[in-house]
């Protein structure tokens, strides 16, 4: 079976400074994986030349078996690529269901639109409660909810969340995972990046290590979660 995203010798350079040197990835359809490492190692570049946010120097990827590099960041989304960047980005003078909205700006079934709204409102019903707020008057948590409902708006394929419990409250990180395991359990692909590598690892597959922009371990998430300088490094023990 081939894979629903493969990655090849993937590079992202910013001036002099090599942020991505020669990664290979692969994320299979249904699957739950899993990108952690330092500050700096190279992740959210990953992904945002996934997204078309980046160019990259050098190397590529498939999605579904085609070459989506050519083509603009909007349409990456309409195939199927959507990314909950870090930060959010959320729109702060829009309601939260105009930032809803925004996120199936693409579609053309706009007749479902109700029922995808629904759906995320089924998710997140802090959203419904204050769907005619601003979003700039959220709390971080909201936004981040926010953030992950606009993308789902877009019926990803792949969904890839970039730092999603960053800058939040213990609580809320429990809400939002809670979250996205429901929408892994639904069919969507995820590729997660998370500083708190023991919550994406207890919900992810498989996971991948990065370093200095490279790729240092590949292994299933179970067996990172047991592996001697993951645990050193990541997870705050020495295993033992």
């Amino acid at each position: 079976m081939n894979p629903l995203l493969e990655v090849r010798n993937l590079c992202v350079r910013y001036g002099g400074i090599t942020a991505v040197d020669g990664v290979d990835l692969d994320v299979m359809e249904g699957e739950r994986v899993t990108l952690i490492g330092a500050n700096g190692a190279g992740k959210s570049s990953t992904l945002k030349a996934l997204a078309g946010l980046v160019a990259p120097a050098g190397g590529g990827f498939t999605y579904g078996g085609q070459d989506l590099q050519s083509i603009p960041p909007w349409q990456r989304v309409s195939r199927g690529l959507a990314l909950v960047p870090e930060g959010r980005g959320v729109f702060n003078r829009l309601t939260i269901e105009e930032n809803l909205l925004m996120g199936a700006y693409h579609r053309k079934d706009s007749s479902a639109l109700p029922g995808e709204l629904d759906h995320v409102y089924g998710l997140f019903a802090r959203l419904h409660e204050r769907r005619h707020q601003q979003a700039g008057t959220l709390s971080g948590g909201e936004q981040q909810m926010l953030a992950i409902g606009r993308a789902l708006m877009s019926r990803p394929r792949l969904l890839m969340l970039d730092e999603p419990s960053m800058g939040l409250a213990p609580l809320m990180v429990e809400k939002i995972f809670e979250v996205i395991r429901k929408i892994a359990a639904e069919g969507v692909t995820l590729l997660l990046v998370e500083q708190n590598a023991r919550l994406a690892l207890a919900l992810s597959d498989r996971a991948y290590v990065m370093e200095s922009g490279r790729i240092v371990l590949v292994d299933t998430a179970a067996a990172c979660m047991e592996n001697p300088m993951v645990r050193a490094a990541y997870l705050g023990d020495g295993g033992g």
